[in-house]
């Protein structure tokens, strides 16, 4: 039995700060390694799971008999600090039962993710036992931190922040970032070749200016940085986590113990009928949150539904695979819920 924990390196950033770039970097020359990745996506932003897949690293969905040992973990609900309760635990633990299969784990947050609670995550019993957080990599938007932005487009930051309710709207970006680099054990700057050497000195001053002096700053472009610097740097730094400062560690708005989560299972429903129950259900109820899949009459695809507040997506993103029956399950996030209300709501949408 493997007693060695699983080291985790997390990759943290605003959105477009080139973490994408970094983390395919990373798979494309993780050349034997045989890595995990968990990927957090919120709607149309975030890392691009399909682009993951085309980068030749053995990572599957389950059931592709002949396809190389692996599998790409996407959590496709918002902001991974605020889902960890949810389904960050059951993913780290379907990891955990395959320990003796995986060298890394990359965990990549979305664009507004506080990276402190999810590495306070490891200091659970359950995942302490058998994972341990390598190092958490912050990516610096060089050429936007030298024009004082912070994101390469802070109006995408902003509306990513607005649509998701469990995010603090009212700090500034600036706050955001000071909390991003709070948590870090190495800093890329990317992007180094669209600046000047002033304007990289500056971005350099400031950024050491808001991390301890141990924190070492390397520089990209395209991603490149070396997996001997990236990976292996044994910070163990769920350790000390807790002695990092951030803006919100009296936040009570991130307090997660506030929402409920609950499921409901149904058979086949009609995509339009259910669309319509949905949009019901978040009008009437305190719902935040809405995501899962469905089963359509004489689909063989699998219909993925996400919703935030009063906007809804479906899309059908894969095929059924073998041996699966066809089914509808919907996650509910939000306040107050009560499963059998919602129940009778979605009832109507059954095919």
């Amino acid at each position: 039995m493997q007693t060695t924990k699983i080291p985790a390196t997390i990759v943290t950033g605003f959105l477009g700060s080139g973490k994408t770039t970094l983390m395919r970097h990373i798979l494309q020359e993780a050349k034997g390694l045989r890595v995990a990745v968990i990927v957090n996506e919120f709607g149309e932003l975030g890392i691009d799971g399909e682009i993951l897949r085309t980068c030749a690293i053995g990572c599957r969905e389950e059931g592709g008999a002949d396809a190389p040992e692996g599998r790409i973990y996407e959590l496709a609900n918002g902001c991974m600090c605020c889902t960890v309760q949810e389904e960050f635990f059951p993913v780290m633990q379907a990891l955990a039962e395959r320990r003796a299969d995986i060298d890394v784990l990359l965990i990549e947050t979305s664009g507004l993710a506080l990276p402190k609670p999810l590495v306070q995550a490891f200091q659970w019993p359950e995942i302490a036992s058998a994972f341990t957080v390598d190092s958490v990599v912050t990516v610096v938007d060089t050429p936007a931190t030298a024009a004082g932005q912070f994101a390469h487009d802070p109006h995408a930051v902003d509306e990513q922040r607005q649509a998701d309710p469990n995010l603090d709207h009212e700090a500034s970006l600036h706050e955001l970032f000071e909390d991003q680099l709070s948590a870090a054990d190495l800093v890329v700057l990317s992007k180094v070749d669209l600046v000047s050497p002033a304007e990289l000195a500056r971005v350099r001053a400031l950024v050491a200016g808001e991390v301890p002096a141990e924190v070492k700053m390397v520089e990209a472009e395209q991603g490149r940085v070396p997996l001997s610097v990236l990976l292996g740097q044994q910070r163990a730094a769920e350790a000390h986590i807790d002695e990092r400062h951030s803006h919100h560690d009296h936040d009570e708005d991130h307090d997660h113990d506030a929402f409920d989560a609950l499921h409901i299972d149904l058979g086949a429903v009609d995509r339009e009928r259910l669309l319509q129950a949905l949009q019901a259900i978040v009008q009437q109820h305190a719902v935040l949150r809405v995501k899962g899949f469905a089963a359509l009459p004489g689909k063989k695809m699998r219909l993925l539904v996400q919703g935030v507040g009063r906007r809804f997506d479906a899309y059908f993103d894969r095929a059924w695979t073998a041996g699966e029956a066809p089914a509808t399950r919907l996650v509910f996030i939000g306040q107050g819920l009560d499963a059998e209300r919602l129940r009778t709501a979605l009832a109507a949408a059954e095919a």
